[in-house]
């Protein structure tokens, strides 16, 4: 049997596969089904005392405090709308800082004395659960021998049903904290962030004259991109099936050059796929809203609908692992890493957001003429001064071994966190800054030249795909997010600065009211002083020119380039002491995510070494030397057979030769760099050596090997290669 056996197979086998059947029935009403599997306030409508259910629902609409008293009801209610459903199984799902979800089940059963076993779940139980807190990171805040940890259930996110055909679990949104009350998860910090943000835009809301003022929460819509290759390629490719992404490949004829699989028509087999993930995700109440093929071969991306923040990052965790198992059963796996594959477009994960609440609407939104809208300018430049004072921050939340490998590339935006407001707003803004904004570029039209067809409407301003954050007509779109990241984090980020942008806002005005001065005055000093000291922050152009990284610098905007350098931030003076106005961190909790931080970042790039030097030893090099011996045969043959030395050519021989010595050499080059991370030091300074010794042996090694693999015999390479896995569906 040839070294590529197991790859000729993969490649017949897929190449005969066909879109399997749907999972569902096809006289299924359309929309039927949205909601079906979650406990959701129109569920709890039918099922709750009247008294019960308002509070509840004043608890997740308003924000009010959870009364305790309605948990026995509530869990009474839960159980019986689930085991209906044929659910047997609760667990409490929670979000540790692994960034992955995890879940502790038990069962309704519980024995009773003479035998038998009553189905019960009671409110405390709903409440509070314990799980294992000393085996996910934490970063010093627990050693090893405490264990204990809680689980808290959020009432704004609802309990769901996940199905399985061996048996359906009631899913809880939980909370999850050390026994000393430190987060342990995201969510926490999120939902403390938004408490600190709903505060200071409601003075501010205020401010503006309105009375009934609703809890203010942040919204978000985080776009998915993600990449399907087939299980039998994926199980053939260690370093895909271990660190998600290829450590070894050689760029194909053909990659995304030719614009083709953008919003191409979709695969059948890929849009079966398509249809059963969007059925689950419906059932689940996840709003999924758009599907497409993405830029680079293979890659493909999902939109939801905005959601609460806290809601959003919930259903993000759940559409990803939803989208890993129905993946497989399509005979696919989903990559969600940040690059997977060297030469084509990484995977992104836009955080769009805004914020709002039910009585006042959006406060993103400009309207026709926002330089009117003095409300949704102070919101606007609130954003503007926050990220600019806070940069580093946000730059940080993005910050993993993976999305190193596209922050900068085109593909996603630089490292340099930057504001894109379009041609309408900056001019307003610049009028604001000139003495007063009096008028605001207008939307247009656009004739295409054909009587049939319509005419169009032309917005007042074009978009910026390189800019980090771009306003984009209603709210603003966080683009530098990985695709394998939680969207808590940068939301964490966003909501604690705008907490602190709206209270300076909000205190200079009322300081300046206080004072004597006409409000409307006070707001447009306001804003201008925040273009003043903030409108560095500000830039229109292309995000990906050098001239930019040398302007950033000039203005005084950080270049954050690798999570090493990134990571720092979470200790600065002001870092600390913003988390801590605001309630949102600890300065225990601040240090700890730093240590985690840095753990997962060496752990990561460890994995990945240990992985490139062994398929490069026992894959990648024997394939070499047994190309170099079928080429050195036939030299010997040629000569034997006393043909003159202009017959004999020995070039493919040197060159093989001369690789193979190269490749020996790189990764004994990787191991020695390997060893000495021992005497790099502890914590930053050893994923600083990581970084700046690890990574690039790693890479000379990749180069030699993908310049080995345009040359061995096809016959004796082993692993699928970039155009089998990115072009066969």
């Amino acid at each position: 049997m040839t070294a590529n056996a197991v790859r000729l197979a993969a490649i017949r086998e897929i190449s005969a596969n066909e879109a399997p059947a749907p999972f569902f029935d096809a006289a299924e009403k359309t929309g039927a089904i949205f909601g079906e599997n979650v406990f959701s306030l129109s569920v709890m409508q039918k099922r709750l005392p009247k008294s019960v259910y308002k509070s509840v629902a004043a608890t997740i609409e308003k924000g009010e405090k959870l009364d305790p008293a309605v948990a026995d009801i509530v869990a009474s209610a839960m159980k019986d709308w689930a085991m209906e459903r044929g659910v047997t199984h609760y667990a409490h799902v929670f979000y540790p800082l692994t960034g992955l979800t995890a879940e502790k089940h038990d069962s309704f059963m519980e024995p009773v004395g003479d035998g038998t076993a009553i189905w019960e779940f009671q409110g405390k139980t709903l409440i509070q659960g314990e799980p294992d807190a000393s085996s996910f990171p934490n970063g010093g805040i627990r050693a090893t021998f405490e264990a204990r940890g809680y689980t808290g259930w959020d009432v704004q996110s609802p309990a769901y049903i996940l199905e399985n055909p061996n048996g359906s679990t009631l899913c809880i949104p939980t909370i999850f904290v050390s026994m000393t009350g430190e987060a342990l998860d995201h969510k926490t910090p999120l939902l403390r962030a938004q408490n600190a943000m709903s505060a200071q835009a409601q003075r501010v809301l205020g401010l503006f004259g309105h009375k009934d003022i609703d809890n203010v929460v942040s919204y978000c819509g985080p776009e998915q991109e993600y990449f399907l290759i087939d299980s039998a390629f994926v199980n053939s490719r260690p370093d895909l099936l271990i660190a998600g992404r290829t450590l070894f490949g050689a760029k194909p004829p053909k990659g995304q050059e030719f614009d083709d699989h953008y919003f191409g028509a979709i695969p059948e087999r890929v849009l079966a796929f398509m249809h059963d993930t969007e059925r689950a995700l419906f059932k689940l109440g996840i709003p999924a809203k758009t599907r497409h093929n993405e830029v680079a071969p293979g890659q493909f991306e999902i939109a939801p609908v905005f959601e609460r923040a806290n809601l959003a990052s919930d259903h993000q965790q759940l559409l990803m692992s939803t989208f890993k198992s129905i993946a497989k059963k399509h005979g696919f796996e989903c990559l969600f890493h940040e690059k997977p594959f060297a030469g084509v477009n990484g995977s992104g994960k836009h955080v769009n957001f805004s914020f709002g609440n039910g009585n006042q609407g959006n406060f993103l939104n400009p309207g026709d003429n926002p330089h009117d809208n003095a409300q949704f300018l102070v919101f606007c430049a609130a954003i503007i001064r926050a990220v600019h004072q806070y940069g580093g921050l946000l730059r940080l939340t993005i910050a993993s071994a993976g999305n190193d490998h596209r922050l900068g590339a085109n593909e996603a935006p630089p490292a340099i966190i930057s504001i894109f407001l379009g041609d309408q707003l900056a001019d307003v803004f610049d009028q604001i800054a000139k003495g007063g904004a009096t008028s605001s570029k207008q939307k247009g039209t656009l004739s295409v030249g054909v009587d049939s067809l319509p005419v169009l409407t032309k917005d007042a301003g074009d978009r910026n795909r390189t800019s980090p954050m771009a306003f984009t007509g209603n709210r603003f779109e966080f683009r530098a997010a990985g695709s394998n990241q939680t969207v808590a984090a940068p939301m964490v980020v966003i909501n604690t600065i705008m907490a602190e942008a709206l209270d300076h806002i909000a205190t200079e005005i009322e300081t300046a009211v206080a004072g004597g001065t006409e409000f409307n005055a006070a707001v447009q000093a306001v804003l201008a002083s925040i273009i003043e000291q903030h409108g560095a922050v500000i830039f229109n152009g292309n995000g990906y020119s050098e001239e930019w990284h040398a302007e950033a610098e000039q203005r005084g905007l950080k270049n954050l380039r690798t999570t090493v350098d990134a990571l720092p931030e979470y200790l600065t003076p002001e870092s600390k002491a913003l988390f801590s106005k605001y309630g949102v961190f600890s300065e225990a909790e601040v240090e700890s995510r730093f240590e985690i931080g840095v753990e997962q970042y060496v752990m990561a790039i460890n994995v990945e070494s240990n992985l490139t030097a062994e398929i490069a030893q026992t894959t990648i090099l024997p394939a070499a030397l047994r190309h170099q011996t079928e080429l050195a045969g036939n030299v010997s043959a040629l000569k034997a057979a006393d043909l003159p030395d202009s017959a004999v050519d020995t070039t493919d021989l040197l060159a093989v030769s001369e690789l193979v010595t190269e490749l020996r050499a790189g990764i004994a080059a990787l191991k020695a760099a390997k060893a000495g991370a021992h005497d790099a030091g502890a914590g930053i300074a050893e994923a600083a050596y990581y970084r700046d010794a690890v990574l690039p042996a790693m890479l000379r090694l990749r180069t030699v090997a993908d310049a080995l693999e345009g040359i061995v015999a096809d016959d004796l390479w082993s692993l699928p290669t970039y155009q089998e896995m990115l072009f066969i569906r």
